[in-house]
C-alpha cells in the first residue's frame, strides 16, 4: 500500500512538473539577461545616475545664476512714491513740493527685472567640485564592480541548476537499479531462496530513493526560481533548463596571488578617499573671501509689463566671513577625521581582500583535490556494487551488501558532482577576486 502511494504520488508530481513552462536556457543567454534586467544592477546604476546629478550642481562653480522678475505695486507712502517716480523717469519740480513729498498721491509701479550673478573666485566650490566628480567616479566603478558580482552569481546559479538536474539523473538511474533489485528479489523471495526481509529491506532502499528524487526535483525549482529572480521575471509556473549539462571533469584553474590594483571595488575606494580628501580641503578654504561679479538690467513703468524707463546696475563683491561662531572650523575637523577614517577604510578592505585571495587560492587546492578524490571513490563504488551485484546473483552475497553497495555508488557518484560545482565555483570566485 505504501509503495502504491509513493508511485502515485511521483506520478502526480512528474505530472505537475510537465505542466509547467520548461525554458531552456544557456550560459551566456543567462549572463545577458541578468546584465539587462537584474534589479541590482538597475539600482547601481541609479546611484550613479544621483550622483552624476549631484556633480552637474556643481557648475553652479562657474556658471553664472540668471532670475527674471515682474514686481507690481501701489503706494502712498512718501519714500516709495518718490522712488517710484524716479525709477519711472517723470519726476518734475513740482514733485519737490514739500506738500507733495510728504503726502504723495497714489502711484502704482511695474518692475522687470533681469540679474545675473556671476562666481569668480570661489576656491571651497571648486573643491567640492572636485568632490562630487570623484564620488561619481567611485558609484560607476561600484555599479561596474556590481555587473562583475552579477556575473559570479549567474555562473554560480546556472551550475546550480546543472548539479541539481544531474542529482535527478543520478536519483532516477538509482530508482531504475533499485527497482531492478527489487524485481529480482522478489522472484527469489518467490522461489523460496530469501526470506522477507530481504524483500521488505529492498522495498525501502526503492521508497528512500523515491523520497531523495523527490527533493532532488524541488531543487530544481528551488534552482529556477533563483534564476527568475536574477531575471527579474515572475517565478510561478517556470522550470529553467541548462543547454549544457554539468561536466564531471574539471580544468585545472592557474592560481593568482597578488591582488590587482586595478579591482573595480578598489579603484571605487580610492576615488572615494579622493572625494573626502577633496571635501576635506573644501572646508579649509571655506574662510578665504569669495570674489562674485553681479549685474541686473530694469525696466519701470506705470502699467503692466511697460517699458518706457530703463536701467542698469553692475558691480563685484568681495565677501569674507571672517568668524561664524567657530562653524567652519568645526566642519574642516569633520572633514578632516572622515577623510582619515576613508584612507583607514581602504587599507583595511585591501588587506582583507588579499586575505580573501589567499583563502581562496588554498580552498582551489583542497577543492582540486576533493575532486580526484571523490572520482577515485566512485569508480571504486562502482567496481564494488558491479562484483556484488555479480556475486548475488550467483547467491553468494546477501541482500544487505548489495543494498549497502548500491547506497554507496549512488551517494559517491552525488559527492564528486558536488566537488565538481564546488571546484567550478570556487575557480570563478577567484576569477572574480583578481579580475
Amino acid at each position: 500500500m505504501k509503495r502504491l502511494y509513493i508511485v502515485t504520488f511521483s506520478l502526480f508530481f512528474s505530472a505537475v512538473t510537465l505542466a509547467q513552462d520548461t525554458l531552456s536556457i544557456s550560459k551566456a543567454e543567462l549572463t545577458q539577461k541578468i546584465a539587462e534586467k537584474n534589479l541590482q544592477i538597475k539600482i547601481a546604476e541609479k546611484t550613479y545616475e544621483s550622483a552624476r546629478a549631484d556633480y552637474r550642481q556643481s557648475n553652479a562653480v562657474f556658471l553664472p545664476n540668471i532670475t527674471a522678475s515682474h514686481t507690481g505695486i501701489v503706494t502712498t507712502n512718501p519714500l516709495m512714491a518718490f522712488g517710484s517716480k524716479l525709477n519711472q523717469e517723470i519726476v518734475t519740480m513740482s514733485d519737490f513740493n514739500p506738500a507733495l513729498l510728504n503726502n504723495p498721491d497714489q502711484i502704482q509701479n511695474f518692475a522687470t527685472k533681469f540679474e545675473i550673478q556671476q562666481p569668480l573666485v570661489n576656491l571651497d566650490g571648486l573643491y567640492g567640485r572636485q568632490a562630487a566628480k570623484a564620488k561619481m567616479e567611485a558609484y560607476q566603478l561600484q555599479t561596474e564592480r556590481t555587473k562583475e558580482y552579477l556575473e559570479l552569481e549567474s555562473a554560480k546559479a546556472y551550475m546550480q541548476l546543472q548539479l541539481a538536474y544531474r542529482a535527478v539523473s543520478v536519483l532516477e538511474k538509482a530508482s531504475a537499479t533499485a527497482q531492478a533489485n527489487l524485481k529480482l528479489v522478489e522472484n527469489y523471495f518467490k522461489n523460496g531462496m530469501l526470506q522477507k526481509t530481504d524483500v521488505l529491506n529492498v522495498q525501502v532502499r526503492v521508497n528512500e530513493i523515491s523520497n531523495q528524487l523527490q527533493y532532488a526535483k524541488s531543487n530544481v525549482q528551488n534552482a529556477s526560481d533563483y534564476l527568475a529572480f536574477l531575471l527579474n521575471e515572475e517565478a510561478m509556473g517556470k522550470i529553467y533548463k541548462p543547454t549544457e549539462t554539468l561536466d564531471p571533469n574539471i580544468t585545472v584553474e592557474k592560481m593568482e596571488t597578488t591582488l590587482p590594483e586595478s579591482r573595480k571595488d578598489i579603484m571605487a575606494l580610492s576615488k572615494s578617499s579622493e572625494a573626502y580628501k577633496k571635501m576635506f580641503q573644501s572646508s579649509k578654504y571655506g574662510i578665504l573671501p569669495r570674489l562674485n561679479a553681479f549685474g541686473s538690467y530694469e525696466l519701470y513703468d506705470h502699467s503692466i509689463f511697460g517699458t518706457s524707463a530703463k536701467g542698469y546696475l553692475v558691480g563685484a563683491q568681495l565677501s569674507w566671513n571672517l568668524f561664524d561662531g567657530y562653524k567652519t572650523f568645526g566642519k574642516t575637523e569633520k572633514a578632516k577625521a572622515d577623510f582619515l577614517k576613508a584612507e583607514v577604510e581602504s587599507q583595511q578592505y585591501k588587506k582583507q581582500s588579499q586575505l580573501e585571495l589567499n583563502k581562496t587560492n588554498r580552498q582551489l587546492l583542497d577543492a582540486e583535490n576533493k575532486v580526484n578524490l571523490s572520482k577515485l571513490a566512485f569508480e571504486q563504488s562502482q567496481e564494488a556494487f558491479r562484483i556484488r551485484q555479480n556475486r548475488f546473483t550467483q547467491g553468494l552475497e546477501k541482500t544487505t551488501d548489495l543494498l549497502l553497495s548500491e547506497t554507496q555508488m549512488s551517494q559517491k557518484e552525488l559527492e564528486h558532482l558536488q566537488a565538481v560545482f564546488e571546484y567550478n565555483f570556487t575557480k570563478h570566485y577567484l576569477q572574480f577576486l583578481t579580475r
